[in-house]
């Protein structure tokens, strides 16, 4: 498959871009200050296969400490780049561009005033030639400046012009050691601020390589869905040098699920060179979910919340299967004559490239019928199963491009129930259908100000029968007020054992002691739900 072409950036002994594999990286959650307990940590994540470690630094103090961190780690023959994550604070971006292989800033709280962006940026790249440092623009979603902001509103075009005031001062400073992000917590807004930024640097004659990632994913199968959906949908389009999927999980536990994702997309893509051209927004309405029966005589599903819509027994005269390659004039012919009926459109080993090109085959011979997709796997293990399905079909919905939803499994491991479970979950993923409660929480870091995973247990328990809500557990204020923008509720991380609730954007309530903050939230949506 053809990848976007960009330029290569040099990070330690790990080049980043160009022909390069695409790269797969974590995220410690120890503090920075916790020398071996950080050491620990990298270790355990460069042994899963992360080919870059981050830190965050969130001062001075921390920034010194990366050179104990990287020593340590050399001593015990770990090469492995290490990256610093800097918010809010050019003097401690200044100091580990002196210590570690790259430096990640947030264009957003770096330097909010136009007029400062020079005064501030300018020096940090100076010391970062001077020391061969690489540096990676973080544009955040949820952290946009105020000036952006006011401008551009709390979109995609906003995310980017953030990015290229930066860009461009690196360019007019001859800095090219640059690699860029544009993270959210929506896949949409995610991948369509990627997109667009892509765009843009081709006009302007640049090709800076693109770290991928849905931020604030969430754990467990809702996090692994959504980031196959959105890093899925880009990977698949040839864009993405790095990837980090962001878990509210242990950071080693991100690693297999990035390299399992990254190898299934390229697998998938290995000998496509032209992408179909495919008018987007086709599909309008709420995608269905059909249930495939055909082999079972199980029809029953236990969540009242994601009850198929449709049961397919293989004997439906409602529904036409319809191979991707075989769309004769003859098969448009029928199709016309019967447009009720339901498209099911397969293609074999699940290529996505072969069913967009037969939906612009039906598109342009006017064919009616709802599409909906069809993919068949043979896994035996779930998460496997929901990261290949998630990164096969999340495009086709951020797209609108089908109808709805219907995979298949000839393992009989998995039930249908998981399976159906999974095509609501890209559905949710990709924002097409909400089933269930929705999830905002990041995954730890050292800034974290609270058992991270623990706590969205106890709030997922008492609160997942609440359909249709969405609730954000974010570790600190660095992004926290802003990426859970658009939740319902938010539990946020204030200062140490203390906690804020926000209800949509307003704190309603501040510092509230951590031992009793989860249930002041479950009161606070009790009596707004009420």
């Amino acid at each position: 498959m053809l990848r976007r072409k960009s330029s290569v950036v040099q990070i330690g002994d790990t080049p980043l871009g160009g022909n390069n594999p695409v790269r797969i990286q974590s995220m410690t959650n120890t503090s920075t200050l916790d020398t071996e307990g950080s050491i620990r940590q990298c270790i355990r994540i460069i042994e899963a296969g992360g080919e870059y470690v981050r830190l965050t630094a969130q001062g001075v103090r921390e920034a010194e400490n990366l050179q104990n961190i990287r020593d340590g780690l050399r001593a015990l023959n770990y090469s492995t780049p290490l990256i610093a994550d800097i918010h809010f604070n050019p003097k401690a971006a200044e100091t580990a561009a002196r210590i570690v292989e790259k430096v990640r800033i947030n264009p957003g709280n770096f330097a909010p005033d136009f007029e400062k962006i020079q005064e501030r940026f300018i020096p940090f790249l100076n010391i970062c030639k001077k020391h061969g440092t690489a540096i990676r623009i973080g544009v955040n979603h949820g952290s946009l400046s105020e000036r952006i902001l006011n401008r551009y509103g709390d979109t995609p075009e906003g995310m980017v012009e953030s990015c290229m005031e930066f860009l461009r001062i690196c360019v007019a400073e001859h800095f090219e050691n640059v690699v860029i992000s544009m993270k959210a917590s929506s896949t949409w807004v995610m991948v369509h601020a990627v997109l667009l930024l892509a765009k843009q640097m081709e006009r302007e004659g640049m090709a800076f390589p693109l770290h991928l990632g849905v931020t604030e994913a969430g754990e467990g199968e809702d996090g692994r869905i959504k980031s196959a959906v959105g890093i899925g949908a880009l990977l698949a389009e040839g864009i993405g040098d790095t990837i980090r999927v962001s878990l509210s999980e242990d950071p080693e536990a991100e690693i297999p699920v990035a390299r399992l994702l990254v190898d299934y997309i390229q697998k998938q893509s290995a000998e496509i060179f032209v992408l179909p051209n495919v008018e987007e927004g086709r599909a309008t309405g709420i995608p269905l979910v059909i249930s495939d029966r055909s082999k079972i005589s199980d029809v029953i599903d236990n969540d009242s919340n994601r009850i198929p819509d449709r049961i397919y027994t293989g004997k439906s005269t409602e529904m036409t299967a319809v191979d991707a390659s075989e769309l004769t004039e003859e098969i448009i012919s029928q199709l016309k004559q019967q447009p009720e009926n339901l498209i099911l459109l397969h293609a074999k080993n699940n290529n996505s490239y072969a069913q967009k090109a037969a939906i612009a085959v039906l598109q342009k011979a006017s064919v009616a019928n709802p599409v909906i997709l069809w993919n068949t796997y043979n896994e035996s293990d779930l998460s496997a199963f929901q990261i290949k399905a998630a990164a096969d079909c999340g495009s086709f919905f951020l797209d609108r491009l089908v109808g709805g939803l219907m995979l298949s499994n000839t393992n009989p491991v998995l039930s249908p129930q998981a399976i159906d479970a999974c095509s609501f979950g890209i559905l949710q993923a990709a924002g097409r259908r909400i089933t269930q409660t929705e999830y905002i929480s990041c995954p730890s870091c050292g800034r974290t100000l609270f058992d991270l995973q623990t706590v969205l247990h106890k709030v997922k328990a008492a609160t997942s029968h609440l359909k249709g809500l969405k609730i954000a557990v974010m570790g600190c204020i660095v992004n926290g007020p802003g990426e859970m923008a658009d939740a319902d509720y938010g539990y946020v991380g204030a200062s140490k054992g203390k906690i804020s609730l926000y209800k949509g954007k307003t704190c309603v309530m501040k510092n509230i002691p951590e031992e009793e903050a989860v249930e002041r939230l479950i009161e606070l949506i009790d009596s707004c739900e009420k």
